[in-house]
């Protein structure tokens, strides 16, 4: 798995960010969600050459895994698969593990596989407590801290949505 591309791509530190560790958690703990895409250059050789996915190349090797599953390109593309991921907005992610729980997932299992502390999955499943419909409508789509929500969470609604709409200012 990878020919050693991965290592001078993300250098020594790699292995230090909270990302990698994230990563090494989540596929110790579910698996490898998202495949790696290949390309092969030559199709006489069994050579491939890894488009993306490099430090889930480094995240399998620190956990011994030898093998991925990958997605073959057949051309060479103008840009990489990871520009048609859409990152979760704060209240998708909300949804996201509150799904997970009602089937049957434990809180402690979703700490491990993001390698978070118990404390913050709580947070992140109770983060819409308190607020009314329209400010969590307001909030769809955008990314903010959860400690954002902690200070509306004690706003009457008509001042939630108004924090909302204030968005950048209040959520970045």
């Amino acid at each position: 798995m990878g020919n050693g591309d991965e290592d001078r791509v993300y250098g020594d530190h790699a292995s230090t960010t909270r990302k990698f560790k994230e990563l090494v958690s989540s596929i110790r703990e579910i698996g490898l969600i998202e495949p790696l895409s290949v390309i092969q250059p030559d199709p006489d050789a069994a050579d491939f050459l890894l488009l993306d996915g490099s430090l889930r190349v480094l995240a399998q090797k620190e956990l011994g895994q030898e093998t991925a599953p990958c997605l073959i390109a057949k051309d060479f593309e103008t840009y990489t698969y990871s520009h048609r991921f859409n990152w979760l907005s704060t209240v998708q992610e909300h949804y996201m593990l509150r799904r997970a729980i009602d089937e049957g997932v434990s809180k402690e299992r979703l700490a491990r596989a993001f390698n978070v502390n118990l404390s913050t999955i709580i947070s992140r499943i109770n983060l819409l407590h308190g607020f009314c419909p329209k400010a969590v409508e307001l909030f769809q789509e955008q990314q903010f801290t959860p400690d954002v929500t902690r200070h509306l969470r004690k706003m009457k609604a008509a001042r939630q949505i108004e924090g909302v709409d204030d968005g950048p200012a209040l959520c970045w």
